[in-house]
Order: structure tokens, then sequence, then C-alpha cells
């Protein structure tokens, strides 16, 4: 891509990518620093599963209400609020770290109120960029911000941030801080106001409503959504208890702190490697077979771990898991920016993400609750035939259910 065609964003977007990208890396160190943290007080899968359930949360409380927002109030000032509410409390637990007064009740906390900023950051941030960029343009701006969130959050803010673990816990918690108040600085300087424009006066009830209605009407919508959630729920059960397996001597893994972070950098180098096939792989299989092909890529990485702890085999089980939730990404994504029409799109996005993402806590807790039953091979099976189960779907959710889908929308193409 030409620098003039990089240029013709605009350097209000180009504010926004700062932004978000070193919001994106702080968002990675966080992520694998808060289970590597909690080993320090517990080795229990339930408590360590808990701050999973704690951090991903306020998806499932507030992600209705974060979209609703974003479409009253100026959406810079909602993003700087959040990313200043993630400063303060990563910099109040990393005093007291440094004081001698944490405790895993305190990390449990911390990992809330982080979440709680990430549901309103990332949930404007895309409703903030068509006030950006022009309507044509926002593939492109997507893409960028896209490559920058793989690149600083899943490479470089996971290796970061087990690194900085094994080094000091005021590091690995100091640095994020900073780095959401850098983030929060740059919008800051982004000129302009980001109020959209509002016709007549509704009730917060009334536009959750809204979007409401329409995902729950839309068979294909809901689908997808339900479909989503199920994977989301089994794969945050795995990832919730995951350290357990990995981290330490008594593990099966045996892996030092510093050595997770890169394992899981797997997911995204497969991640950059689906990015790359899968227009050509939709162009061969279809829409609808690739989906399904993607569910059954997530199955057989999930019950990887539980027939080998062989570390080369477990890192190319995270590869392949990371093609597939790409390919599952570039279709799903795009077919619902295709079918929302513009005026419902970030509540009805709220509203997807409420059950895509929702079950994220409750995976997470079930994963405790059955790690401590079935133990975590038991419990990696149990989440690879959650993920297989989603194969049924595909008796309805089918190519010609897609095309049809994108015929009946009113909704031009928009992120």
């Amino acid at each position: 891509m030409s620098s003039s065609l990089d240029s013709s964003l605009g350097r209000r977007f180009w504010q926004l990518w700062g932004s978000s990208t070193i919001s994106n890396l702080a968002d990675g160190m966080y992520r694998v620093s808060l289970p590597l943290i909690a080993l320090h007080y517990t080795r229990s899968p339930t408590l360590i599963a808990l701050v999973t359930v704690l951090a991903t949360l306020p998806w499932l409380l507030l992600a209705l209400h974060a979209g609703a927002i974003a479409d009253r109030l100026d959406r810079r000032r909602i993003m700087v609020s959040a990313n200043g509410l993630r400063l303060a409390a990563l910099a109040t637990f990393a005093t007291s770290v440094a004081l001698g007064i944490d405790s895993l009740w305190l990390l449990l906390v911390l990992a809330l109120i982080v979440g709680t900023g990430e549901v309103f950051f990332d949930g404007t941030a895309q409703s903030i960029l068509p006030m950006l960029v022009e309507r044509d343009q926002l593939g492109r701006a997507n893409g960028r911000l896209f490559a920058a969130r793989e690149t600083m959050e899943s490479f470089a803010g996971q290796a970061l941030g087990g690194v900085l673990v094994a080094v000091t816990v005021v590091a690995a918690v100091a640095t994020p801080a900073a780095l959401y108040g850098v983030s929060a600085l740059i919008l800051l300087l982004l000129a302009g106001h980001y109020r959209p424009h509002r016709g007549p006066a509704t009730t917060l009830r009334s536009d959750i409503a809204a979007g409401i209605a329409y995902l729950w009407r839309h068979r294909v919508l809901r689908t997808l959504a339900v479909m989503t959630g199920v994977m989301n729920l089994g794969s945050s059960a795995f990832m919730a208890v995951f350290v357990l397996y990995a981290v330490g001597p008594e593990s099966a893994m045996g892996l030092p702190e510093y050595a997770y972070g890169w394992l899981l950098m797997g997911t995204a180098a497969g991640s950059v490697l689906g990015a790359l096939v899968t227009e050509r792989l939709q162009a061969w299989l279809g829409r609808a077979q690739l989906l399904a092909a993607t569910v059954v890529v997530s199955a057989l990485a999930k019950a990887l771990p539980a027939a080998t702890a062989n570390l080369l085999l477990v890192a190319a089980g995270f590869i392949s898991f990371g093609v597939g939730l790409m390919m599952w990404n570039v279709v799903a994504v795009s077919l619902r920016q295709r079918i929302i029409p513009a005026e419902l799109l970030g509540r009805v996005n709220s509203c997807y993400r409420l059950v895509a993402w929702g079950t994220l806590p409750l995976g997470a807790l079930l994963g405790g609750l059955l790690a401590e039953l079935l133990g975590l091979r038991g419990l990696f099976l149990a989440s690879a035939a959650s993920s297989l189960a989603l194969l049924v779907c595909f008796a309805t959710l089918t190519e010609r259910a897609l095309t049809a889908a994108e015929q009946d929308s009113p909704s031009s193409t928009q992120p």
C-alpha cells in the first residue's frame, strides 16, 4: 500500500490508530499477566479461573449499555474515560504490590475494573471510526486497525507480559497502566466533537430493545451469534485454566513463566496466516463450508493437549486454532457488516457481542469447576466436544441462506 493511500485516511484516523494500537499492546500484556500473577497466590483451578471470569464479566453485564451509550455521548470522551479508569486501577494495584499489601482479592477487583474499561473502549472505537474516514475508506481503515491489533495485542503484548511477570509483578502491572495513559493522551489531542446526531429523543431502554429485536428476528445473525457464543464458552473454559497445565515445574508442560506468552503467540501467528488464505479458501469452499471447517479445526486444537504435553505439538494446535479463528471472524464479521442497517449497527453489534462474548465469564467459571471435577485433560475434551456439537447448525446455515440474507438487507457495507 503506497504512502499516498495511507495518508488519504487523514491525521485524525492515524491518531485513533495510534491510540488503539498502544491500548491493544496494553491489552495483550494484562491478559497474559493476570493468570500468571494469580499463580503467585493460588494453584486452585477455580480461583485461577475466577480471574478470567471477572475480567470478562463486563461483556455480559455491560455490552448492551456500552453500545447504547456510544450512540448518545461523545465517543472520544468515552474512550478517554475508559482508559483513564484502567490506568487508575492498574496503578493502584502496582502500588499495593510495591507496598506488600497485595492479595488475590485485589487482583480480582483489578480484573473486573480493567474488563469494564475494555468493554467501553473497544465497543466505542468501532463506532467512532465512521466519523473519522469516508465510507469508501472504511475497509482499508479497518484493515489497518485489525492488523495493528493482532501485532500488538497477540504478538508483542503477550510476549512482553510473560517476560515482565517473570521479572517483577510491579513492572507487569505498571507498564500497561502507562500505556493506557499514553493512549488516552493521544485521544485528548484528537480535534473535534464526536457525539452522534440523533433523531427524536428516545430512552436508553428503547434503544437497547431495538437492537435486541433486530438480532432476535434475523435468523442468520442470531444463529451466528449463538454459535460464536458457544465456541467462546469452550475457548474461555479452556484458557481459564490452561496456565495450570503449561506453567510451573508441577505442570504437565513445565514451562517457565516467560515462555507462556510465547506459546500463546501461536494463536496470533495462525491468525496472520488465516488472514492471508481466507479469501482464497472462501472462494474455493464457499462461506458455509469454510465456517464448518473452522469449527472442526477449533475442536481439534482444544482436544490436542488432552493427548500430549509436547511443546511443539501444543504450539501447532494454537497456530491451527488461530487460523480457524481468523477465518471465522473474517467471514462472520464481514457478513454482519453487510446485513445490519447503518442506523442500527452500534446497537445490534452490542447485542451480538453480548451473546457472542457474554459467554466468556461463564466459560471461565465452568472451566474452573470442570477442571476440579474432570481434571485438566477432561476439561480440554469437553471444550472440544462443545465445538463439534455446533456442526448441527449447518443444516440451516447454508450458503443459500447466507446469500439470501445479504440480498434481503437494505444495509450498505460498513464496519
